[in-house]
């Protein structure tokens, strides 16, 4: 089976929940809409559970992307010393009080070779992911398409188009294919439809539960 959830937040246990009640297999496949660091206690032990498992492929959202700016200038810091720039100390710091602390001290209690792979996990996840099940072909982005354009290529577009304007429930985007974004957390709580478009955070971290969509059946799971 295909399943797509979004917005871990490093809720390390609630995505060990979720894979235990559907029964996550070898052969299954899951997609991880980003979001996966800030906020929840465990970021770490998240990206490690996930860089193990060959059947998981993780696409960016904003919070990945600061903190990998942010993990990797701390990360510099510590290899070579010196004086930090003032900009990055004010960016880190503003990153640290929107939930980034959590995940910079996970990070900090690392050794340096645990430092590396978690660079390189997050350095590497993808903007979007597209697959085809049952005849159905779904683009998986984390929030949406900002300045979408139906004539260009989706490579064309630059990273922060992925990660920085939620995609609209009633907005149309594409004829063959249906978005399923993460991003905002729906306001019923639950997954929620519209016309091409499925929205699947459900504020997992933000006193929501984690929402899971099986691409085969439909089905939707939560805990």
């Amino acid at each position: 089976m295909t399943y797509v959830l979004s917005n871990l937040h490093g809720c390390y246990h609630k995505y060990k929940a979720m894979l235990a009640k559907i029964d996550f297999k070898d052969s299954d496949i899951l997609y991880v809409l980003g979001d996966i660091v800030d906020y929840g206690d465990e970021p770490m032990e998240l990206i490690a559970d996930l860089s193990m498992r060959y059947n998981v492929y993780p696409v960016v959202g904003e919070h990945d992307y600061t903190a990998i700016r942010m993990l990797q200038g701390f990360d510099n810091m510590l290899k070579g010393g010196g004086d930090p720039d003032p900009d990055y100390i004010a960016e880190m710091t503003e990153w640290a009080s929107h939930g980034g602390k959590v995940t910079l001290d996970g990070f900090r209690a690392l050794d340096d070779e645990m430092r590396e792979g978690v660079l390189d996990y997050l350095s590497d996840l993808a903007l979007y992911e597209e697959v085809s099940v049952k005849g159905k072909t779904y683009l998986l982005v984390h929030a949406g398409i900002a300045d979408f354009d139906p004539d260009a290529d989706l490579d064309d577009y630059l990273p922060e188009d992925f990660i920085s304007e939620a995609a609209e429930l009633d907005g149309h985007y594409f004829d063959d294919k249906t978005l399923i974004v993460g991003h905002v957390p729906t306001a019923s709580g639950k997954i929620e439809r519209g016309e091409g478009v499925i929205a699947i955070d459900c504020g997992c971290y933000f006193g929501g539960s984690l929402g899971c969509l099986c691409l085969e059946t439909g089905e939707e799971f939560y805990v």
